[in-house]
Protein backbone atom coordinates (compact mmCIF):
# COMPACT_ATOMS: atom_id res chain seq x y z
CA UNK A 1 0.00 0.00 0.00
CA UNK A 2 1.14 3.72 -0.85
CA UNK A 3 2.16 5.98 1.48
CA UNK A 4 -0.78 8.34 0.77
CA UNK A 5 -2.90 4.99 0.86
CA UNK A 6 -1.62 4.54 4.60
CA UNK A 7 -2.15 8.52 5.28
CA UNK A 8 -6.01 8.48 4.46
CA UNK A 9 -6.21 4.80 5.82
CA UNK A 10 -5.26 5.93 9.41
CA UNK A 11 -7.27 9.17 9.59
CA UNK A 12 -10.61 7.52 7.96
CA UNK A 13 -9.89 4.39 10.61
CA UNK A 14 -10.38 7.13 13.43
CA UNK A 15 -13.71 7.41 12.86
CA UNK A 16 -16.93 5.91 14.82
CA UNK A 17 -18.15 3.20 13.15
CA UNK A 18 -21.41 4.13 14.22
CA UNK A 19 -20.79 6.78 11.22
CA UNK A 20 -22.07 4.25 8.73
CA UNK A 21 -25.26 3.80 9.94
CA UNK A 22 -27.92 4.94 12.65
CA UNK A 23 -31.24 3.32 13.90
CA UNK A 24 -30.58 0.55 10.66
CA UNK A 25 -30.34 3.59 7.96
CA UNK A 26 -28.30 4.22 5.62
CA UNK A 27 -25.52 7.29 7.36
CA UNK A 28 -26.87 9.63 4.67
CA UNK A 29 -30.47 9.03 5.59
CA UNK A 30 -31.97 12.77 6.87
CA UNK A 31 -31.90 16.22 6.64
CA UNK A 32 -28.84 17.86 4.99
CA UNK A 33 -27.43 21.84 4.33
CA UNK A 34 -25.54 22.42 1.33
CA UNK A 35 -23.56 25.89 1.91
CA UNK A 36 -22.22 27.04 -1.61
CA UNK A 37 -20.92 30.47 -2.14
CA UNK A 38 -17.19 32.00 -2.82
CA UNK A 39 -14.78 34.63 -1.36
CA UNK A 40 -12.86 37.49 -3.31
CA UNK A 41 -9.51 38.79 -1.09
CA UNK A 42 -6.76 40.16 -1.55
CA UNK A 43 -3.49 38.19 -0.66
CA UNK A 44 -0.11 37.31 -1.63
CA UNK A 45 0.79 36.59 -5.02
CA UNK A 46 2.21 33.32 -3.80
CA UNK A 47 2.75 31.68 -0.13
CA UNK A 48 5.84 33.88 0.89
CA UNK A 49 5.63 36.48 -1.36
CA UNK A 50 5.67 40.07 -0.49
CA UNK A 51 3.72 41.02 -3.53
CA UNK A 52 -0.18 41.26 -2.99
CA UNK A 53 -3.13 40.48 -6.05
CA UNK A 54 -6.76 39.77 -5.96
CA UNK A 55 -7.88 36.30 -5.81
CA UNK A 56 -11.05 34.22 -5.11
CA UNK A 57 -12.00 30.90 -3.33
CA UNK A 58 -15.43 28.86 -3.46
CA UNK A 59 -16.76 28.26 -0.43
CA UNK A 60 -18.78 24.68 -0.32
CA UNK A 61 -19.76 22.83 3.10
CA UNK A 62 -21.91 19.87 3.31
CA UNK A 63 -23.59 18.83 6.67
CA UNK A 64 -26.05 17.31 8.33
CA UNK A 65 -29.21 19.66 9.67
CA UNK A 66 -28.94 19.54 13.39
CA UNK A 67 -31.59 21.24 16.03
CA UNK A 68 -28.90 21.13 19.15
CA UNK A 69 -25.69 21.21 18.00
CA UNK A 70 -24.14 24.36 17.41
CA UNK A 71 -22.64 25.08 14.23
CA UNK A 72 -20.10 27.24 13.62
CA UNK A 73 -18.22 27.85 9.92
CA UNK A 74 -15.38 29.94 8.74
CA UNK A 75 -14.64 31.45 5.81
CA UNK A 76 -10.85 29.64 5.59
CA UNK A 77 -12.79 26.27 5.91
CA UNK A 78 -12.10 24.20 3.09
CA UNK A 79 -15.03 21.92 1.16
CA UNK A 80 -15.66 19.49 3.66
CA UNK A 81 -18.37 16.92 3.66
CA UNK A 82 -19.63 15.03 6.90
CA UNK A 83 -19.51 11.92 7.61
CA UNK A 84 -20.72 11.45 11.73
CA UNK A 85 -21.76 14.26 13.99
CA UNK A 86 -22.84 14.76 17.21
CA UNK A 87 -23.74 17.75 19.79
CA UNK A 88 -19.67 18.40 20.06
CA UNK A 89 -18.21 16.40 17.45
CA UNK A 90 -18.04 16.75 13.02
CA UNK A 91 -16.17 14.94 11.10
CA UNK A 92 -15.08 13.50 7.62
CA UNK A 93 -13.98 14.20 4.40
CA UNK A 94 -12.17 17.59 3.00
CA UNK A 95 -10.38 18.94 0.09
CA UNK A 96 -8.59 21.69 -1.52
CA UNK A 97 -7.84 22.86 -5.18
CA UNK A 98 -4.10 23.80 -5.43
CA UNK A 99 -3.54 26.06 -8.33
CA UNK A 100 -0.53 26.06 -10.56
CA UNK A 101 2.57 27.59 -8.79
CA UNK A 102 5.26 28.49 -11.34
CA UNK A 103 7.26 31.24 -13.72
CA UNK A 104 3.99 32.34 -14.55
CA UNK A 105 2.61 33.07 -11.45
CA UNK A 106 5.95 34.83 -10.41
CA UNK A 107 9.61 35.94 -11.56
CA UNK A 108 10.85 34.89 -8.48
CA UNK A 109 9.61 31.63 -8.52
CA UNK A 110 11.62 30.65 -11.28
CA UNK A 111 14.41 28.86 -9.43
CA UNK A 112 12.12 26.53 -8.14
CA UNK A 113 10.16 23.60 -9.15
CA UNK A 114 7.00 23.95 -10.67
CA UNK A 115 3.63 22.60 -8.53
CA UNK A 116 1.30 21.49 -10.92
CA UNK A 117 -2.64 22.27 -10.86
CA UNK A 118 -4.47 19.56 -8.82
CA UNK A 119 -5.49 18.95 -5.17
CA UNK A 120 -5.54 18.08 -1.51
CA UNK A 121 -7.71 15.26 0.07
CA UNK A 122 -8.22 14.27 3.61
CA UNK A 123 -10.16 14.22 6.77
CA UNK A 124 -11.06 16.92 9.09
CA UNK A 125 -12.48 17.02 12.82
CA UNK A 126 -14.26 20.09 14.53
CA UNK A 127 -14.85 19.79 18.57
CA UNK A 128 -17.14 22.70 20.05
CA UNK A 129 -16.24 22.11 23.78
CA UNK A 130 -18.36 25.21 24.46
CA UNK A 131 -21.40 26.81 22.57
CA UNK A 132 -19.50 29.78 21.61
CA UNK A 133 -16.01 28.03 20.51
CA UNK A 134 -14.67 25.41 17.96
CA UNK A 135 -11.24 23.94 17.07
CA UNK A 136 -10.95 22.10 13.62
CA UNK A 137 -7.95 20.38 11.67
CA UNK A 138 -7.61 19.43 8.32
CA UNK A 139 -5.23 16.79 7.25
CA UNK A 140 -4.47 16.60 3.52
CA UNK A 141 -2.31 14.96 0.49
CA UNK A 142 -1.08 15.97 -2.32
CA UNK A 143 -2.79 14.34 -5.23
CA UNK A 144 -0.70 15.78 -8.44
CA UNK A 145 0.42 18.93 -7.34
CA UNK A 146 2.91 17.37 -4.96
CA UNK A 147 3.34 14.66 -2.53
CA UNK A 148 3.54 15.99 0.67
CA UNK A 149 0.97 16.00 3.60
CA UNK A 150 -0.28 19.48 5.59
CA UNK A 151 -2.26 19.33 8.43
CA UNK A 152 -3.82 22.90 9.34
CA UNK A 153 -5.02 23.75 12.68
CA UNK A 154 -8.09 26.46 13.92
CA UNK A 155 -9.18 27.41 16.96
CA UNK A 156 -12.55 30.10 16.87
CA UNK A 157 -14.59 31.85 19.94
CA UNK A 158 -17.77 33.21 17.97
CA UNK A 159 -20.28 35.58 19.32
CA UNK A 160 -23.59 36.86 18.24
CA UNK A 161 -23.48 40.26 19.13
CA UNK A 162 -27.17 40.78 17.25
CA UNK A 163 -29.89 38.09 15.73
CA UNK A 164 -27.67 38.77 12.61
CA UNK A 165 -24.77 39.71 13.01
CA UNK A 166 -21.71 36.99 14.45
CA UNK A 167 -18.10 38.22 15.07
CA UNK A 168 -15.36 35.83 15.44
CA UNK A 169 -11.67 35.60 15.87
CA UNK A 170 -9.08 32.60 16.43
CA UNK A 171 -5.30 31.66 15.84
CA UNK A 172 -3.95 29.48 13.30
CA UNK A 173 -1.20 26.58 13.07
CA UNK A 174 -0.49 24.98 9.72
CA UNK A 175 2.54 21.69 9.65
CA UNK A 176 4.19 20.57 6.53
CA UNK A 177 6.10 17.62 5.27
CA UNK A 178 8.93 17.08 4.23
CA UNK A 179 7.32 16.38 0.89
CA UNK A 180 5.06 19.80 0.82
CA UNK A 181 8.62 22.00 1.77
CA UNK A 182 10.04 20.45 -1.11
CA UNK A 183 7.06 21.51 -3.53
CA UNK A 184 6.79 25.06 -2.16
CA UNK A 185 10.59 25.77 -1.38
CA UNK A 186 13.53 23.85 -2.14
CA UNK A 187 15.97 25.36 -4.44
CA UNK A 188 18.24 22.74 -5.81
CA UNK A 189 22.36 23.94 -6.42
CA UNK A 190 21.54 23.80 -10.55
CA UNK A 191 18.33 25.93 -10.26
CA UNK A 192 20.48 28.57 -7.80
CA UNK A 193 23.31 28.86 -10.32
CA UNK A 194 21.11 29.25 -13.15
CA UNK A 195 18.25 31.51 -11.37
CA UNK A 196 20.20 33.43 -8.75
CA UNK A 197 18.81 32.08 -6.13
CA UNK A 198 20.51 30.81 -2.82
CA UNK A 199 20.10 26.78 -2.67
CA UNK A 200 17.82 25.67 0.43
CA UNK A 201 16.98 21.91 0.96
CA UNK A 202 13.87 22.46 3.31
CA UNK A 203 12.89 20.11 6.69
CA UNK A 204 8.75 19.35 8.03
CA UNK A 205 7.14 20.94 10.61
CA UNK A 206 6.11 23.93 11.65
CA UNK A 207 5.24 25.90 8.49
CA UNK A 208 3.42 29.15 9.96
CA UNK A 209 1.52 30.53 12.46
CA UNK A 210 -1.04 33.27 12.78
CA UNK A 211 -4.46 34.78 13.59
CA UNK A 212 -7.87 35.43 11.58
CA UNK A 213 -11.02 36.88 12.26
CA UNK A 214 -14.26 37.69 10.65
CA UNK A 215 -17.70 39.13 10.57
CA UNK A 216 -20.85 37.64 9.06
CA UNK A 217 -24.24 39.29 8.25
CA UNK A 218 -27.35 37.09 8.17
CA UNK A 219 -29.49 38.53 5.77
CA UNK A 220 -31.96 35.90 6.00
CA UNK A 221 -32.09 32.33 6.97
CA UNK A 222 -30.19 31.31 3.72
CA UNK A 223 -28.09 34.07 2.87
CA UNK A 224 -24.59 35.07 4.78
CA UNK A 225 -22.24 37.84 3.44
CA UNK A 226 -19.11 38.44 5.47
CA UNK A 227 -15.97 40.51 5.61
CA UNK A 228 -12.24 38.77 7.08
CA UNK A 229 -8.61 39.50 8.06
CA UNK A 230 -6.48 37.30 8.65
CA UNK A 231 -2.45 37.80 9.59
CA UNK A 232 0.17 34.71 9.33
CA UNK A 233 3.71 34.19 10.45
CA UNK A 234 6.20 31.83 8.09
CA UNK A 235 8.37 29.74 10.58
CA UNK A 236 10.97 27.13 10.88
CA UNK A 237 11.75 25.83 7.58
CA UNK A 238 9.23 27.92 5.27
CA UNK A 239 10.57 30.94 7.14
CA UNK A 240 14.02 30.12 6.55
CA UNK A 241 13.67 29.47 2.45
CA UNK A 242 16.03 31.58 0.31
CA UNK A 243 12.49 32.52 -1.45
CA UNK A 244 11.28 34.27 1.34
CA UNK A 245 14.44 35.59 3.04
CA UNK A 246 15.90 37.09 -0.60
CA UNK A 247 12.79 37.41 -2.44
CA UNK A 248 9.64 37.74 -0.34
CA UNK A 249 8.46 38.24 3.28
CA UNK A 250 7.47 35.98 6.09
CA UNK A 251 4.84 38.35 6.87
CA UNK A 252 1.48 37.43 5.26
CA UNK A 253 -1.80 38.98 5.10
CA UNK A 254 -5.06 38.38 3.51
CA UNK A 255 -8.69 40.68 3.51
CA UNK A 256 -11.64 40.03 2.07
CA UNK A 257 -15.11 39.37 1.48
CA UNK A 258 -17.44 36.57 1.14
CA UNK A 259 -20.42 35.05 0.08
CA UNK A 260 -22.84 32.01 0.45
CA UNK A 261 -26.78 29.96 0.36
CA UNK A 262 -27.60 27.07 2.33
CA UNK A 263 -29.34 24.88 0.49
CA UNK A 264 -31.79 22.35 2.37
CA UNK A 265 -32.68 18.78 1.63
CA UNK A 266 -33.18 15.18 2.80
CA UNK A 267 -32.03 12.38 1.66
CA UNK A 268 -34.15 8.76 2.47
Amino acid sequence: MSRRALVLAAALATLPISALAEDGQYFWSGDWYLKAGAAGFVAPRFEGSKSYILQASPIISLSRQSATAPRFSSRDDNPSFAVFENDMIRAGVTGKLVMPRDRDTSDDLKALKAVKFGMEAGVFAEVYPTDWMRFRTDIRHGIRSHNGVVADLALDAFMDVTPTVRVSAGPRLSIASDDYMDAYYKVTNKRSAKHGLSAYDPDGGFKSVGFGSEVVWKATDRIEAGVFGQYNRLVGSAADSSLVEERGSKDQFVFGISSSYKFGFTLP
